[in-house]
């Protein structure tokens, strides 16, 4: 790693390898070229990096488990019913109508899609969204702003309707975002609907709820690249997205499973970095 060797980089480049490889005597020369193939044989592309978190939350194994578990039909060791019903929940908070001060131009032979780099601020949205991990139905609404009241009104929006209003049981995952952590969450949500039981994700393990698939599509169909006249434009055009997609909606399919998780924790565990303290 460069931190190692001493130099002022972050990462390294094949020149820099070069370079290093040379100032320490490896060999008296090497081209380029060779480095390339070199690294290339062994998998490695030193000038490339992704952002990572190892897991914080002491419990991480337990909630993830319980998480998994409902993807795959079961809950404390038993099959859910016909009367069950699992929910993925989120928000994606901030989304602007951003509309430009030049028109959009279309793509030509040879030529991208041109968007105006400056674009007038509107304001922006909080999409509140709930997805129905086994029937595929997904439920949204735009809010001013993410919080506990913006989260109840989703709730009373998908749980008046049927089956939810009149399920056994619905288990709603969420993450610990402010707007339902923790325990004081569990209970004002168990308050206002007696058959709703929420689940929480573990601390920074947004990736094992599945409503950030729908953001993603999201991101990737609608709001790429973002350009609303106004509020209400991109209000309506998030609205009529759930009615496009839902059209053709089919259960993700989610392959990550417990035997995952414990095969993901022992390779984490090797880099040294229990659960509960920071990498």
């Amino acid at each position: 790693m460069p931190h190692e060797t001493g130099l002022p980089l972050s990462r390294f480049q094949i020149p820099d390898l070069q370079r290093e490889i040379v100032r320490r005597g490896i060999v008296a020369s090497i081209g380029q070229t060779t480095i390339w193939r070199w690294l290339s044989e062994d998998a490695l592309r030193p000038w490339r990096h992704r952002s990572w978190i190892f897991p914080r939350d002491p419990q991480f194994a337990e909630k993830a488990g319980r998480v998994l578990d409902l993807y795959e039909g079961r809950w404390a060791g038993k099959l859910l019913g016909p009367n069950d019903f699992v929910l993925s929940t989120d928000e994606k908070t901030s989304i602007q109508p951003r509309p430009r001060q030049h028109a959009t131009l279309a793509p030509a032979s040879g030529r991208p899609m041109r968007v105006e780099h400056e674009y007038e601020r509107l304001g922006s949205w909080a999409y509140l969204a709930a997805w129905d991990v086994h029937r595929a139905k997904i439920f949204g609404r735009c809010e001013a702003a993410s919080g506990i009241a913006p989260f109840g009104r989703l709730l009373d929006q998908v749980m008046s309707q049927e089956p939810y209003r009149s399920a056994r049981r619905v288990f709603w995952i969420a993450d610990n975002g402010t707007a339902h952590r923790g325990q004081r969450a569990v209970d004002r949500v168990r308050q206002q609907w007696r058959n709703v039981i929420l689940v929480h994700t573990p601390v920074h393990a947004s990736w094992l709820n599945q409503i950030e698939i729908y953001f993603s599509i999201v991101q990737r169909k609608l709001l790429s690249p973002t350009n609303f006249a106004s509020l209400d434009d991109l209000h309506g055009a998030l609205l009529r997205f759930q009615e496009y997609y839902q059209a053709a909606a089919r259960p993700f399919d989610w392959k990550f499973t417990r035997r995952d998780l414990a095969a993901l924790l022992e390779r984490l565990a090797q880099h040294e970095c229990p659960l509960g303290k920071a990498a």
